[in-house]
């Protein structure tokens, strides 16, 4: 438990690391993930065919592939990034394709009626996705988004075998200097991440409540 107490400052160093990949994970996985899910429902078969043949391959490579891909390939091709930014961008790529199948079926829910009425007053598909399908899809999804995020929190910890030291890679470190405490510093470890996860989902059943949907 001392061991524990020793070494708090780093253990809370670890878990800002966290929450940093987390936050720019969740940003690039609902940017991307929009874009996607319009291209899902497009009239443009191309474009169609691009966000399923995305969501197909992403959704069936496992994260730790994801990972070797972005941290050892984009170098190859010139893309030079610091190992944090590497790890936002594996986390919110993967994410994303999950967010996007959460967000067609949130576009599946809109009555069809409504997007006839805003073709009919004059609206384009991009003005009648953006102004009236997708405020209600994202508002219908917002439990499954929240699972997704509290997921992708959790997919962070895969970062600590490429040298990002957060809050997964701290515990390690922390065990292997200090193997007589490892119960007491995985418990922290483990703490902190259900405080972590309890805090997105109370910040999520909040949304629900305000932004709920009435049919």
């Amino acid at each position: 438990m001392q061991t524990l107490l020793d070494n708090l400052g780093k253990i809370l160093d670890g878990f800002q690391l966290t929450v940093i990949i987390f936050a720019g994970g969740t940003v690039l996985a609902l940017v991307l993930g929009t874009v996607l899910a319009a291209m899902r429902v497009s009239p443009v078969p191309p474009l169609r065919l691009a966000g399923a043949a995305y969501v197909n391959v992403v959704r069936n490579t496992p994260l730790l592939l994801v990972f070797i891909i972005v941290v050892f390939g984009l170098p190859e091709v010139g893309v030079q990034l610091s190992f944090r930014l590497f790890a936002m961008l594996a986390v919110g790529v993967y994410t994303a394709a999950f967010v996007t199948e959460a967000l067609r079926s949130g576009i599946n829910t809109v009555g069809a009626g409504q997007a006839e009425a805003a073709r009919s007053i004059g609206m384009t598909f991009g003005q009648t996705l953006s102004q009236v399908v997708m405020p209600q899809a994202a508002r219908s999804v917002i439990p499954p988004l929240g699972s997704i995020l509290i997921a992708l929190l959790k997919n962070t910890s895969v970062a600590a075998g490429f040298g990002v030291i957060e809050a997964t890679g701290t515990l390690r470190n922390l065990g292997r200097d200090n193997p007589q405490a490892l119960y007491w510093l995985f418990l922290g470890i483990a703490a902190g991440y259900i405080i972590l996860v309890l805090l997105i989902s109370v910040v999520f059943r909040v949304l629900e409540h305000r932004l709920v949907v009435v049919r």
